[in-house]
């Protein structure tokens, strides 16, 4: 199993942004040398607690700094900008990562930047198919393309001159086009079926209770089945909030914790999401369960896997056989409120618990398990 970073990023609204900036770029560095297979990085126009506004500016900070690592927009919010500029933006970072881009995106969840976008009242869901289709054939074909869609048109036709290069927009780098990932937030997600028809991959929220991820394997078999292929588990991404510390006292201080980074993130989404979202069907198992018991220490304590080296492997392995088999475990970037053991758990995790977990999930598929069996 691969492992990989998603940074929302989520910082307290008080910090400098420049000081986040340069914060979760070197988080992103540090999981480069660590081993870590990609690096997704969110965006938002109107949170200073996310205030990467730009996932594709961020990243290109970074191109330069990492070797080997894959870079990730986790998401572009597709109805918040016109297709071209989508196509056009992310053929260059393609181009300038040399292949190293992997283009997530999604219809956006922050109602602020719907509204101030003039989409609030919109259907997001039919502006993010709009635009990624608009996206898809603009790579595929040449101007003056003629896109007509509800939202958008996309035309060049009175001012190209493509023998001078005017018109004409920028093709990828990858043929045809980045690997493109979807996040999955919703229990039973027919997203999820969608994007698998169409070969994109699913990315499963951290913040949803582990209920609900195990519902996206199915729907994700479901459509791969539809189109004649086979689902295979190592195209399945899953994140989690995890923390691992040198002794369970400082894990449970801060990770679970009041006055915890862990717990900060959380108490944001609760707000956002169901406060004000009315999405509290994504944090209780039980749909009799009131609004008003989804508490910041209630998700905190559901939701993030926080321990010692050991306890933490137990925990991911444990997780697992709850959810089912998937192929990258994504290490869900929180604020380095404590620098010092932020990067100690990034390091723990890739350097302890990983192989850890590797070897287990290798005892338990390999030829003595199969002659057990």
């Amino acid at each position: 199993m691969k492992y990989s970073t998603f940074m929302m990023p989520l910082h307290p609204p008080g910090r400098s942004a420049t000081d986040t900036f340069q914060e979760d770029r070197e988080a992103i560095i540090l999981a480069d040398r660590l081993g870590f297979s990609e690096a997704f990085v969110g965006e938002h126009v109107t949170d200073t607690a996310e205030p990467v506004t730009s996932s594709l500016i961020f990243l290109a900070t970074l191109i330069n700094e990492t070797k080997q690592i894959k870079l990730g927009s986790g998401t572009l919010n597709l109805p918040n900008s016109h297709p071209a500029t989508i196509a056009a933006q992310a053929a260059m970072m393609d181009h300038l990562a040399r292949g190293r881009f992997i283009m997530g995106i999604s219809p956006g969840g922050l109602m602020s930047d719907a509204e101030v976008f003039g989409n609030l009242r919109n259907d997001r869901n039919a502006m993010f198919v709009e635009c990624i289709n608009a996206v898809l054939k603009i790579w595929a074909s040449e101007p003056p393309y003629n896109i007509e869609g509800k939202f958008w048109n996309v035309s060049v036709q009175e001012t190209m001159a493509v023998e001078y290069g005017q018109g004409v927009i920028l093709k990828p780098f990858q043929h045809p086009h980045p690997p493109i990932v979807g996040t999955a937030v919703a229990p039973f997600s027919q997203g999820v079926a969608e994007m698998a028809k169409r070969g994109w991959t699913p990315l499963s929220a951290n913040f949803l209770m582990p209920e609900w991820v195990k519902t996206h394997w199915p729907k994700y078999v479901e459509g791969r089945t539809a189109v004649g292929a086979v689902a295979d588990p190592a195209d399945w991404r899953v994140a989690k909030s995890i923390f691992v510390a040198d002794d369970e006292a400082t894990a449970r201080r801060y990770a679970l914790e009041a006055g915890g980074p862990y717990h900060f993130y959380f108490k944001q989404l609760v707000r956002k999401l169901v406060t004000a979202g009315g999405r509290g069907n994504l944090f209780k198992t039980d749909p009799a369960m009131p609004d008003s018991k989804i508490t910041p220490d209630h998700v905190t304590q559901r939701l993030v896997l926080a321990g010692t080296v050991n306890s933490v492997v137990d925990q991911i392995l444990a997780f697992r056989e709850q959810v089912g088999d998937f192929g990258n475990l994504v290490y869900a970037c929180h604020d380095w409120m404590d620098p010092a053991l932020g990067r100690r758990s990034m390091e723990l995790f890739a350097n302890e618990v990983m192989p850890r977990v590797n070897a287990a999930i290798g005892q338990r598929t390999g030829p003595a398990a199969a002659a057990t069996a």
